[in-house]
């Protein structure tokens, strides 16, 4: 069985108030030739089709126009779309029955007394469990379990399985999310490798935009990541996985088919804090083929100017580039010599890297076992969490 697996394409987002559907549709041009080239038995969208529940009609016909492209491109294969977070399930079931004629399969809701429903046979290559997001507490016990036991007894040939998820994985890279936790991204409790059962060849996850496999799976469960960064911070390439699986019980064979972003997202510097001055000086040298957003890291003292976000605008429209922001941290120096932390940075530091620097800060010296009794009382918290 061989097939696309992409998530998280986040089409309507606005980027500080910048369009993006010029590069939304260039994103979604790509995903042609490369399903023309392939030939895959099935394409899998894993959630956050839209940014938003209720997309615009512009960008619900970008999102049509491109489904039919895809389809075009190799009307053999079946095309699968799960709600995540981001969507609305009531749209994704609403068009349900006419995206049929095109072996297009959107699934919005969990269908809790027709459970085969999200059982989707691949003739002759294998077989799709298609789950949309659904909020933890929701989602029955041992369901995914379930329907991998539904499989099994028809899977009387050995055909591969594969399971579709919209979730957080505890362990998972999270760089470049924000409302983050060590259990929690964008609001999603995270689950256990556990959970997802025993008996699948692939998981197709969605939810998390950094392309990964997850540890302790055998690159068995995976996040596609975004084929488009979302925020500055998203550094890494961005792609779609292709996935071919010769049989049930054979390990996937992976390959990243990397996505172009005709505007990249840039910061200036690329690592790190600059003052004004000097980040004014590396957006002034700034050089691009691409037009590209541009957002400025800056450290300051007291303030920064008052024109400073005119200025960084004006150069930017000077050179065919569209500024964004100046993310801005201040330097306090404190008697003690405590390093300093922008709001970005505090967001991205999980509560035992807090506790750390809180009781270090007051002297205590934090070693390992009291790093384990801490680590023991928040799997406690975030089970108390899960259950209420």
């Amino acid at each position: 069985m061989k097939f696309i697996h992409t998530s998280d394409w986040h089409l309507g987002h606005v980027l500080y108030g910048i369009d993006r559907t010029e590069e939304q549709e260039d994103m979604l041009d790509q995903m042609v030739p490369i399903v023309e080239r392939h030939k895959p038995d099935a394409f899998l969208l894993s959630g956050d089709v839209f940014h938003n529940h209720q997309p615009t009609s512009s960008i619900q016909t970008m999102f049509t126009d491109a489904v039919v492209r895809i389809h075009n491109a190799h009307p053999d294969m079946q095309i699968i779309i799960t709600a995540g977070n981001h969507d609305s399930a009531v749209r994704h079931e609403i068009f349900r029955t006419p995206w049929k004629n095109f072996n297009v399969h959107m699934i919005g809701n969990l269908a809790h007394d027709e459970l085969q429903s999200h059982i989707i046979e691949i003739p002759g290559k294998g077989f799709v469990i298609a789950l949309p997001y659904m909020h933890a507490r929701n989602m029955p016990a041992g369901c995914r379990q379930k329907l991998i036991d539904m499989v099994t007894e028809r899977n009387t040939d050995g055909l591969p399985v594969v399971l579709m998820d919209h979730t957080t994985v505890s362990g998972s890279d999270f760089k470049g999310h924000e409302h983050i936790t060590d259990y929690t991204v964008g609001g999603i409790d995270g689950i256990t490798l556990d959970e997802f059962g025993t008996g699948y060849d692939y998981v197709a996850l969605g939810h998390i935009h950094n392309p990964q496999n997850i540890k302790g799976s055998d690159g068995k469960v995976r996040y596609s990541g975004t084929p488009l960064p979302v925020t500055f911070d998203e550094v890494y390439d961005h792609s779609v996985t292709l996935v071919e699986i010769a049989a049930r019980g054979e390990s996937p064979v992976q390959s990243e088919v990397h996505i172009d972003n005709i505007h990249p997202l840039v910061s200036l510097p690329a690592e790190g804090f600059a003052t004004w001055d000097e980040a004014k000086k590396l957006l002034e040298k700034f050089s691009s083929d691409k037009v590209s957003y541009i957002r400025l890291n800056i450290e300051v003292e007291d303030f920064l100017p008052s024109d400073a976000e005119m200025t960084s605008e004006n150069i930017c429209e000077r050179l065919g580039h569209r500024f964004c922001y100046n993310n801005v941290r201040r330097r306090v120096v404190a008697s003690d010599g405590l390093r300093t932390m922008s709001v970005e940075e505090f967001k991205e530091q999980s509560p035992l890297d807090l506790a750390e620097m809180y009781l270090t800060d007051q002297g205590v010296v934090f070693d390992e076992e009291m790093k384990e009794m801490f680590r023991e009382a928040m799997d406690y918290v975030n089970e108390l969490k899960r259950n209420s």
